[in-house]
């Protein structure tokens, strides 16, 4: 590792999970820097989830504490991510790149008009559905996300946290919550499989775990205290910066 790779994936490693503590996306900052860095696309994909994880861990603990995890609605949605995950990364294994970019071009517009609409993550006192039907959506948003965070990664959280509040009706809140164990789950299990296959530099990403556990911290700590005012915006920010990203790689 020299100085000017480190450069390049510290700082924005660090600012990738402030901002996916918050509303997720972050995959988007923290896999360009290790693109930019010089790392081959697999192995900057499998490096990624070191400190991908690592960062999740620290906000996920953070939630915890704060009583924001609901273990009835975690547990599903931890079992769905990971094996969702797990089958992602080893179809990317074996996936042009060209494909995964292709897929977002399309998935991201869907995206974009769910965080665009007024009320996409204000749910309604009275908005309530029963335990079951939000297991039941929980555990299938889980899984299919699931395997877009092990086949890709960037905006997993965003997605979930659509998914979790517009379709489970949870709480913004509470639902970041359950979306980083479910986004733990399947940084953990494509990191795994990743390694498994050699695509992972473990040196760069260890280091950059340092500043991927202080950004998440901070991140954290500003969704406990802001709640839905501070995600939408960052959310916005985000799917735009990623739409940017594969646009642009498209392109050129």
């Amino acid at each position: 590792m020299d100085p000017i790779t480190l450069l390049i994936v510290c700082p924005l490693v660090f600012l990738a999970m402030l901002v996916d503590a918050i509303a997720g996306g972050g995959g988007l900052i923290s896999l360009t820097a290790y693109l930019v860095a010089g790392l081959p696309p697999h192995v900057a994909l499998g490096t990624n989830k070191v400190s991908s994880a690592i960062g999740t861990v620290v906000a996920t603990a953070r939630f915890a504490k704060s009583g924001l995890i609901k273990i009835k609605l975690a547990i599903p949605a931890v079992i769905f991510a990971l094996a969702g995950s797990a089958i992602g990364a080893k179809v990317a294994l074996h996936t042009p790149d060209g494909v995964i970019q292709m897929i977002m071009v399309f998935a991201l517009p869907v995206v974009a008009f769910f965080v665009l609409r007024k009320r996409a993550l204000d749910v309604p006192a009275d908005a309530t559905i029963s335990t079951k039907k939000q297991i039941a959506i929980i555990a299938i948003s889980s899984f299919f996300i699931g395997m877009y965070d092990g086949f890709y990664g960037p905006g997993t959280g965003t997605f979930m946290l659509l998914a979790f509040t517009a379709a489970a009706k949870l709480p913004v809140r509470e639902a970041n919550g359950e979306v980083k164990c479910a986004n733990l789950a399947s940084n953990v299990a494509a990191l795994v499989t990743f390694a498994a296959n050699g695509a992972v530099w473990w040196g760069l990403g260890l280091v950059a775990s340092l500043f991927a556990i202080a950004g998440s911290y901070v991140g954290s700590g500003l969704v406990m205290k802001n709640g839905a005012k501070v995600v939408r915006p960052i959310m916005l920010v985000a799917l735009a910066l990623l739409f940017v990203k594969v646009l642009y790689d498209l392109v050129f």
